[in-house]
């Protein structure tokens, strides 16, 4: 059995990394260089896909920030480091980014004859993103359904989103788990010279509050 992983670098899907290849799966890694203002994770996915003996592994570059507004690809919009703000979808948002990176994956993994997709998308502790939750997922997959030869033959390719409903907690103790180092990932939208995490932009305090709690033995208080 074989699948496409969409690998950013971050915790979350370097953690389903850890649970497929752990299931024998051969894994087929793709890596977006969209125009994001840093590489950190990029470097990271790299390491990643060596440590965890993917199949193959490909960095597709993508010019996103010529026509997208983002605090992560316009280098005049700065990117947050207030407190998260969860009834507005914020600054961080790069428009039509998961549907055209899911889009890319179809084709390759029809190409490679894989049946299984696996996107890191979560809906619980996320920022806003349209393209994060189930719905999305579902309505995507309905067009996988109708858009390839090989789902039209009698044929199938799901997209799974494993973690689209857990915590960031939960995630960080199955990653754990399965033996992946934590600090091998990068989850920051603003790195400091390009390899340390800020520690005060969203994605950065989901991810310091979650790790606090585990060290303290108090993640079984969150829901």
């Amino acid at each position: 059995m074989s699948s496409v992983l969409l690998l950013s670098g971050g915790i979350d899907s370097a953690t389903i990394l850890t649970s497929i290849t752990k299931k024998n799966k051969k894994v087929f890694a793709l890596t977006f260089d969209y125009g994001q203002k840093h590489h950190a994770e990029i470097e990271k996915a790299k390491n990643l896909a060596k440590e965890f003996n993917v199949h193959e592994h490909k960095i597709i570059k993508l010019n996103l920030f010529e026509f997208t507004d983002s605090s992560l690809t316009d280098k005049n919009i700065q990117v947050p480091k207030s407190e998260i703000m969860s009834d507005k979808i914020p600054s961080t948002y790069v428009p039509g980014r998961n549907t055209i990176f899911l889009s890319i994956a179809l084709s390759y993994a029809e190409s490679k004859g894989c049946s299984s997709i696996y996107i890191g998308a979560n809906a619980i502790d996320y920022s806003g993103y349209p393209d994060c939750r189930p719905e999305y997922i579902e309505a995507f997959q309905n067009l996988v359904n109708l858009a390839t030869k090989k789902t039209v033959t009698g044929g199938n390719i799901q997209i799974y989103a494993p973690l689209i409903n857990l915590t960031k907690i939960e995630i960080i103790e199955l990653g754990i788990k399965n033996g992946l180092d934590i600090e091998k990932t990068l989850s920051c939208y603003d790195p400091i010279m390009e390899s340390e995490p800020c520690n005060k932009c969203p994605s950065c305090r989901i991810r310091n509050e979650a790790l606090n709690l585990i060290k303290k033995g108090t993640s079984n208080e969150i829901p």
